[in-house]
């Protein structure tokens, strides 16, 4: 393309103005991005319509319409490209189809983008930032391409060599390897993050398989990218095993516990000790199980903190699980009464109360149980079960608390207060060398008097 290249489209497009022809390209232009359009429209009219109750694929559809309304006008500008121009000058098509394979390029990269890095809705700072960066340099391209500029742009990065040890690499060639991999690694993980999506809506597979099955590809896909991104740009992979050396002395000497946790995660979803939702116990920390990853888990306590615990230690030492086979949870709260109470009618009352907290299980209901004869009264221990112990344990048993205190209220029952038993040893001696005599006196401090 030679270097006045502006120049003489502006002055052919100015010649065009002069004549009726010029009315049809843009009728055309118009055309194709309103059919564009209303085809994209329809298409996704028809996806939602044939599954309206998955959100995943709404969300999907109305991010890819995007990409597909001018992905369609584009396609239909090339095919009225050469039927226009038995009859027409397409002076005005010339800038209309790089200014539109721009925009659906610029489109299809924020696509793939936030398909492979978002979650839902939501849109990280950096991703808003790889998007700019990717648009100007799109934009850029145009602007090189729509001057003139391209092709010394590219004579100049292919003259221009780069010495690497006893090889002689141009920019070109770099670029072009920078470019390879990149666009390779982000389809990689846009198949990825599609495949886990489709994975994770599969009722049938435990959950834990389905998150082994979704690392395991998102893997496979990312080494898949990078050895054909680098096939394409011409290095040979058998230098790879240099590196792979240096990467194996690298785990034996100071990536054990890193590799350990990747291993240990793999081992926790496999075995199924452990899926998202449950509430667990290592070391010291309790929480919700609310994020599994390759190398470590999330446990969100009850105080709303999240703590981010590497695999390893789940596997390497003990871990209670409070619903790895069920959700069910015991509860227990402890009162004293007075000797003289009614145990045989008041362990039923308690029990009746416990029922009546909405948190508390019906299906195994609460049981109240004398324990022991304390020093001071008669123990009680009142159990209960709950089913949702990711909501916390606090509140219902402050709630089963309430009740048995309402209970004990209106039937009169008394809670005895601590009784102690002083002696006090403090007869004064009588004559040096004859033995006090020791004289004993109760004196009650709480209660009454024994």
């Amino acid at each position: 393309m030679p270097i006045n290249f502006v120049s003489g489209l502006l002055s052919d497009l100015w010649s065009d103005l002069r004549e009726p022809g010029v009315l049809w390209q843009m009728a055309t232009i118009a055309g194709c991005l309103l059919l564009g359009w209303s085809l994209a429209r329809l298409i996704r009219a028809a996806f939602v319509r044939r599954s309206p109750d998955e959100g995943i694929l709404r969300i999907g559809l109305e991010s890819f319409s995007r990409v597909l309304a001018p992905t369609i006008s584009l396609c239909l500008v090339l095919v009225a490209r050469p039927i226009l121009a038995q009859a027409h000058h397409i002076n005005l098509l010339r800038v209309a189809i790089p200014l539109l394979a721009s925009f659906v390029l610029v489109r299809l990269s924020f696509y793939v983008l936030r398909r492979a890095f978002s979650h839902g809705r939501q849109v990280s700072a950096s991703v808003v930032s790889i998007e700019k960066l990717v648009a100007a340099c799109v934009w850029i391209g145009f602007a090189l391409y729509i001057t003139g500029l391209w092709p010394d742009l590219i004579d100049l990065l292919e003259k221009t060599v780069l010495p690497l040890g006893r090889y002689k690499v141009s920019l070109l060639t770099i670029l072009q390897a920078v470019v390879s991999v990149m666009g390779t690694l982000m389809v990689a993980l846009w198949a990825g993050a599609a495949l886990e999506q489709r994975l994770m809506r599969l009722d049938s597979v435990h959950s834990s398989i389905r998150a082994v099955m979704a690392r395991m590809a998102r893997a496979v896909l990312i080494l898949i990218a990078v050895l054909v991104s680098l096939s394409l740009v011409g290095i040979d992979l058998t230098v790879l095993s240099v590196f792979g050396g240096a990467l194996g002395v690298g785990i034996g000497l100071g990536l054990q516990k890193i590799v350990g946790s990747y291993i240990s995660g793999f081992v926790i979803l496999l075995e199924r000790s452990m899926a998202i939702g449950d509430m667990v116990t290592v070391d010291k920390y309790y929480g919700q199980v609310t994020r599994i990853n390759t190398r470590y888990t999330v446990l969100r306590g009850l105080d709303g903190v999240e703590s981010v615990i590497p695999n390893e230690l789940f596997v390497s030492g003990p871990m209670q699980n409070f619903s790895l086979s069920d959700r069910l949870l015991r509860l227990s709260t402890k009162v004293t009464v007075a000797y003289d109470t009614d145990i045989e009618k008041l362990l039923p009352l308690l029990d009746a109360a416990a029922a009546t907290v909405p948190r508390v299980s019906k299906e195994s209901p609460p049981s109240a149980v004398l324990r022991f004869f304390g020093p001071d009264g008669l123990e009680i221990e009142l159990g209960f079960m709950i089913v949702d112990p990711e909501n916390g344990t606090f509140g219902v048993t402050s709630d089963v608390n309430l009740a048995v205190w309402r209970v004990l209220q209106s039937n009169n029952i008394r809670i005895p207060y601590n009784q102690r038993e002083i002696r006090i040893l403090n007869e004064p001696m009588p004559a040096v060398g004859v033995p006090p005599i020791a004289k004993d006196i109760a004196a009650p401090t709480l209660g009454r008097t024994e």
